[in-house]
């Protein structure tokens, strides 16, 4: 008896690791399709006629789309099962791009991009849920870095491949690609990916979803969630800001950098962020998730202050590269914290409202630091991003601190 434990406990690790595998890929696949039409989507708003504008507006319906379902989708995680999410999510995601691919308005590219945002929404949310499912205390940020991987590699390879596509064969193409990969990560995930939520959780008509969900939204509003919420509205604000939009542009009108050396800086700190995730995915399974978010937020909030203050080059691409290695260190610890806070029984509505934060950070940051930008100048827009950034660590380390007065009492 004694003898079958460990083989069983073997067997069930083997198992748990090709899942995470199985997530990883479809994550692969869905991200790269998304970063294909980074490079595209402007560029056909303007072969339908219309500006920058309508680009942001196609852009924000994707977002929007996300902001509005990732919590009930959570909440239906939690209750019909993760399998549904990651299975119907890319479909749905290929229904939007094939629509987006053959619309001849904006109005049409408008509800076809909000389609595909859901779908986004649909997937993003479950997969979370699904590897943390999967993992233990001890390995859980270990197996988001793995999955966070997958995601960063196709977020990397797909604007190349969009590129590529839409030169030789037109604007349209690559919506059908994304569609085509879309596809291929739903036939994955329902061949290869088991329902990792245990029955007896699955709903049931004596489980009703509303009453369950209203539990579920009671028992996040804690401080340590709240907190570890707000540090994911920092983080996707700065990530969607200052190294897309603030450090880019500072870079080519303070400091006279041409676009290769912009896409060396930038491409360092992604090599960076790919490079310690092993590293720092081990360090916050090993001491503590809190213990490494919040000296990496502070590292964030001190590089941000050192490029808005720079008045060399030098000084610039240094602050660049501090915040790369800042942004890296945090790695996928803030979502393996959330799980940690939250209860086993609404761990998808955890993982929606976590990324809610996240995404509100990303449609909120963008318009309003690239307008501080404007009226102040681009060092007031780094300072304000780096004062968001301590104001998340500030109440991150707070909530652990009174959480840990707690436990010890």
């Amino acid at each position: 008896m004694t003898g079958r434990r460990p083989l069983t406990a073997l067997r069930q690790s083997l198992r748990n690791q090709e899942q995470v595998v199985a997530v990883s890929i479809s994550t692969m696949l869905v991200m790269m399709g998304q970063g294909i039409l980074g490079p595209v989507l402007p560029l056909f708003t303007v072969e339908l006629g219309f500006g920058a504008a309508a680009a942001g507006a196609a852009v924000g319906a994707f977002a929007l789309a996300r902001l509005l379902f990732n919590v009930p989708l959570g909440a239906l995680s939690d209750t019909r099962g993760r399998r549904l999410l990651i299975v119907v999510g890319p479909a749905v995601v290929a229904v939007g791009m094939i629509g987006s691919g053959l619309a001849t308005g904006l109005l049409s590219l408008i509800v076809w991009r909000f389609i595909a945002g859901l779908g986004s929404s649909m997937y993003m949310t479950g997969s979370l849920a699904y590897v943390i499912d999967i993992a233990t205390p001890g390995n859980r940020t270990r197996l988001l870095a793995v999955n966070q991987a997958a995601l960063l590699l196709g977020v990397a390879i797909g604007p190349w491949l969009g590129g590529f596509v839409g030169a030789r064969f037109g604007l349209r193409a690559p919506f059908f690609v994304v569609a085509a990969a879309a596809l291929a990560a739903a036939i994955y995930a329902y061949l290869r990916m088991p329902e990792t939520l245990p029955e007896r959780h699955i709903n049931s008509e004596h489980h009703p979803m509303q009453p369950k969900t209203e539990r579920g939204m009671r028992s996040l509003l804690t401080a340590p969630f709240i907190a570890i919420a707000f540090v994911s509205f920092a983080q996707f604000l700065t990530r969607g800001t200052s190294p897309q939009a603030l450090i880019p542009l500072a870079g080519a009108e303070t400091f006279s950098m041409d676009v290769d050396t912009i896409g060396l800086l930038l491409g360092a700190m992604a090599l960076m962020s790919l490079l310690l995730l092993p590293p720092a995915s081990t360090a916050a399974d090993r001491w503590g998730r809190a213990r490494v978010i919040v000296p990496s937020l502070w590292i964030v909030a001190a590089s941000l202050a050192i490029i808005g203050s720079a008045t060399t080059a030098a000084l610039f691409v240094v602050g660049s590269l501090v915040f790369g290695f800042g942004n890296a260190v945090s790695g996928p610890a803030p979502a393996a914290y959330a799980a940690e806070v939250s209860s086993t029984q609404s761990r998808g509505l955890a993982m929606g409202a976590f990324r809610t934060a996240g995404d509100l950070g990303l449609l909120i940051g963008p318009p309003v630091l690239g307008a501080v930008a404007d009226s102040n100048g681009y060092h007031w827009a780094f300072w304000v991003n780096s004062g968001i950034v301590a104001a998340a660590a500030v109440i991150l380390g707070l909530a652990t601190r009174a959480q840990s007065r707690r436990t010890a009492g």
